[in-house]
């Protein structure tokens, strides 16, 4: 299955439409809406992508690519970046619609500020390591302005669709770095992994869910307006 990485990211790509099925949650003007705010946590995270390609904190098994590369990252890699936001944000669309009420907002900063904590920690103890640094370093930035510097209240709903969001998640990773597609320098990481998934993993993707999230708020807020 040379081209199972293709394959992961059309799985994703359709997870959105698949969400069409229940018409009174989740419509095609829905997905529609998703685009720009993937496209935008496409173009900024790929770049980290590059950055630690160029370092080789991670590398890519040409065994399952199709040989197109761009600035060391191969096509594969900037679709998932798109299909993983895109799927991700239908998610977190479908949640809130189907699922409207806020009342566990009040709780939201609180979480936060533990992660922001946790994150300051990691940052602390795991300078050296690149992989570690910049997921941290980008989700405790992105994080701290949504929560102290941001308008918009939309960190509880964020949080469930994140937690929702880990079956594709588990999914998609438990296949790119079990078979290996994709493979992490040891030296760069905080050598902790869940299923063979290191766990800044889980925070990468939660700094690209809360990007995408938030162009997705902003986007929405102007239209009202």
């Amino acid at each position: 299955m040379t081209h199972i990485f293709l394959y992961l990211n059309l799985f994703l790509f359709l997870i959105p439409f698949a969400l069409i099925i229940d018409k009174r949650n989740f419509t095609l003007a829905d997905v529609w809406s998703l685009f720009i705010p993937s496209l935008v946590v496409t173009v900024i995270f790929s770049e980290t992508g590059v950055f630690l390609a160029g370092l080789k904190v991670w590398s890519f098994n040409p065994e399952y690519l199709i040989d197109i590369t761009y600035r060391n990252i191969p096509l594969e890699m900037y679709l998932f970046y798109f299909t993983s936001s895109f799927a991700s944000l239908a998610v977190y669309c479908y949640l809130n619609a189907r699922f409207p009420k806020n009342d566990l907002q009040k709780y939201s900063l609180s979480l936060s500020n533990l992660l922001l904590g946790l994150m300051i920690a990691f940052l602390f103890f795991a300078y050296t390591k690149w992989y570690t640094v910049i997921t941290f370093a980008i989700l405790f930035l992105l994080m701290l302005f949504v929560e102290y510097k941001n308008q918009l209240r939309f960190m509880y709903r964020f949080y469930r669709a994140f937690a929702v969001c880990l079956i594709p998640f588990y999914i998609s990773f438990g296949i790119l770095c079990n078979m290996p597609i994709i493979n992490y320098k040891a030296s760069e990481t905080l050598g902790v992994n869940l299923f063979n998934i290191p766990v800044e993993n889980h925070f990468y993707m939660m700094g690209m869910l809360l990007l995408g999230v938030y162009v997705l708020e902003v986007l929405k807020s102007r239209r009202v307006k």
